[in-house]
């Protein structure tokens, strides 16, 4: 794997509160806005704990809106001690504030104290919201869902005779999706009274102002136009906030909206939206990851002070703390970095193509965006949060002769856009898309970032070039064939985490659509995969296997998705009848299912054993390593996978979990 380098501040002392501290500010004799104000304090410092610890999380957007969530489960939420299901309702439709969630939940004992250390780990708390958390009433996905969740909770309770009042956060940049504008409409027509919406107004999208990719404009004259009641408060302005939520009871008869104006990473001077971004063209910094170790102490000073003088303010003294010390993380020092790799070569073409546009979907750092946008700014076109819109807009450009590159999450673009991709496909226009954040990894986000769904998403659609790279070289090969000989659309699939490679990308090697190349050679078992963890970790199962056995697999990186070379193939697997196949996506409409067809129309004699594996279920949320173990995709579940199927009898074909 070779040599591992360690992170800077991995042996950092981390600093919480403990829920005691919690219980006596709810005890405090004083009114409801002070209390909510001084827990809040104390759920700052927990869920920036949290992140730190787990290296990763949304800093920003959990300290915006943390006020507001306090306010909430202090004061408006009824009947909590009955438990999830019979009580009011509260749900973040944006979900990337699920630290600060979880901070209130551990807080108020709604969630258990230990659950503190395990945001991110298998088994623990994680990083978007999953129902299987007590208290969490609707997973995240693509941005815009939650009104749209909402109505149909409210209708359901109806039928059920179960009044109970729903509570939707929202962000002001998930307003650039079309799905929260068409829910709107509907529920103001069937006057669903019970649902109180909040916009945390922020002001920033992942990347950027708001204001500057999709502006807003006049929001509340747009709300009151759908016939939704709106009111506009202070978001981080306890008293502002209670005098808005009281100011609501009296409406009975349509649904109600609160823009809360507020303040992206709140409460740290330097991480706050407008110290943070003094030009437009900045990035904001904080929005996700951990923050460095420096960063780390100068935030915490300012949250415990903030959070002791509010214990003053009720008499309830100093602040009392617990420490841990941060868990470990090493990664190796010589790995490929695809998405980097990705922006050098699209930097490249677009040198020698100035037909060349690329489209973002507020994700320019995450897909290796930035050197192009500054090279090309009149050549970049920042969509935010829009997949759908994207997708068509790069229809309408290749229609009129651009070659239009768009770029999300996999999980993202492969979905939401689906029938915009499908139907710029049919016109026989050229487009390509390109989906970072690929696969199973990284586990900490959860199974809504974890893409292992669209390779069977997009497989079906015509003239859809789908591809793979495993190593930076070929990234390079791909992205220089897709865009200079392909005549199809296409869409390049890249793994976003670093990984140390054992095998090297052949120079020489020619690119052909439905061809790969020979990772490991061997005669007893041939494994066809493809991206670097995946075949990095095949290739260090066959050398066990070797040692232990003394049978040889052939590892082959075959890049293509949705393409085979029948003739290649036949080639490639010759004399040996034990073929595998990996996926990092779902068994079920991966590649390994187009192989085992085309195999399988092969004919050989004798007949061939096929196993597939790759992930079998919903994607567990867990540091990489815990992740891969889970689904029997690390090194030893894959030397015991392999084993199974070296061992199996010809003429079968199996699915291994």
């Amino acid at each position: 794997m070779g040599d591992l380098q360690t992170e800077q501040g991995e042996s950092l002392e981390l600093r919480y509160v403990p829920v005691s501290e919690f219980t006596r500010v709810l005890g405090a004799k004083a009114d409801a806005a002070a209390r909510a104000e001084a827990f809040a304090a104390l759920a700052r410092i927990n869920t920036l704990y949290m992140i730190a610890g787990a290296w990763s999380g949304h800093i920003g957007t959990s300290f915006s809106s943390l006020e507001i969530m306090s306010w909430l489960f202090l004061n408006e939420l009824r009947d909590l001690d009955k438990g999830p299901d019979d009580c009011d309702v509260f749900f973040s439709s944006k979900g990337h504030d699920a630290p600060a969630l979880y901070s209130v939940l551990i807080g108020l004992g709604l969630l258990p104290g230990d659950k503190l250390h395990q945001l991110r780990r298998l088994g623990g708390l994680p990083g978007h919201p999953h129902v299987e958390t007590p208290f969490v009433q609707a997973n995240t996905g693509s941005l815009g869902m939650g009104i749209s969740k909402a109505k149909g909770m409210a209708l359901a309770n109806r039928l059920a005779s179960a009044p109970r009042r729903i509570f939707v956060l929202t962000g002001d940049g998930e307003l650039q999706e079309g799905q929260f504008w068409e829910s709107l409409g509907s529920a103001a027509n069937m006057g669903l009274g019970e649902i109180v919406a909040i916009v945390d107004h922020n002001k920033i999208q992942s990347d950027t102002w708001v204001k500057t990719v999709s502006d807003l404009g006049d929001v509340e004259a747009k709300l009151r136009a759908f016939g939704w009641h709106v009111s506009r408060c202070d978001g981080h302005d306890m008293r502002a906030i209670e005098r808005a939520f009281r100011a609501l009871d009296a409406v009975k008869d349509r649904p109600k909206v609160i823009v809360a104006d507020t303040v992206k990473g709140r409460g740290v001077s330097f991480m706050e939206g407008p110290n943070a971004l003094k030009k437009e063209s900045d990035l904001y910094l904080f929005h996700s990851g951990a923050p460095p170790e420096q960063q780390y102490i100068d935030g915490l000073k300012e949250l415990l002070d903030a959070a002791g003088r509010a214990l003053e303010e009720l008499g309830l003294g100093s602040l009392t703390t617990e420490t841990r010390t941060r868990n470990p993380r090493r990664e190796p020092r010589d790995t490929h970095n695809l998405v980097a790799a990705y922006g050098k070569a699209l930097v490249q073409q677009a040198e020698r193509h100035p037909h060349l546009i690329v489209l973002d979907a507020d994700l320019i750092k995450d897909c290796g965006l930035l050197d192009f946008a500054a090279k090309f700014p009149e050549r970049f076109v920042e969509c935010g949060i829009a997949e759908q819109d994207m997708a068509s807009m790069a229809c309408g450009m290749a229609r009129r002769g651009a070659l239009p590159i768009a770029h999300s999450f996999a999980c993202f673009l492969s979905t939401r856009p689906n029938e915009q991709i499908y139907n710029q496909c049919s016109e026989g226009s050229k487009a390509i898309y390109v989906g970072s954040l690929a696969g199973v990894l990284p586990g900490g986000p959860g199974h809504s970032h974890q893409s292992v769904r669209d390779i069977s998403a997009l497989s079906a659609v015509p003239n859809l070039l789908m591809a793979e790279p495993a190593a930076e070289g070929e990234v390079h090969a791909l992205v220089d064939y897709l865009v200079n000989d392909a005549a199809e659309s296409a869409y390049l699939r890249l793994v976003s985490v670093k990984w140390p490679l054992p095998f090297t990308y052949p120079i020489n090697t020619r690119v052909q659509p439905g061809r790969g190349w020979i990772v490991r050679p061997g005669n007893d078992a041939v494994v066809f995969g493809y991206g670097p963890w995946l075949l990095s970790n095949a290739w260090h199962a066959a050398e066990d296997i070797e040692t232990t056995t003394g049978a040889r697999l052939r590892i082959v990186d075959l890049p293509w998705l949705n393409r085979v070379d029948a003739v290649w193939l036949r080639d490639t697997i010759g004399s040996t009848r034990t073929i595998i196949t990996l996926d990092n996506h779902y068994v079920h409409g991966g590649q390994g299912e187009m192989l085992g067809a085309a195999i399988a129309e092969l004919s050989l004699e004798p007949a061939a054993r096929v196993s597939r594996i790759g992930v079998t279920g919903l994607p567990e949320c867990g540091t990489n390593d815990e992740v891969l173990a889970y689904h029997g995709l690390d090194v030893a579940g894959l030397v015991t996978q392999f084993r199974a199927a070296l061992g199996r009898k010809a003429g079968t074909v199996s699915q291994i979990a």
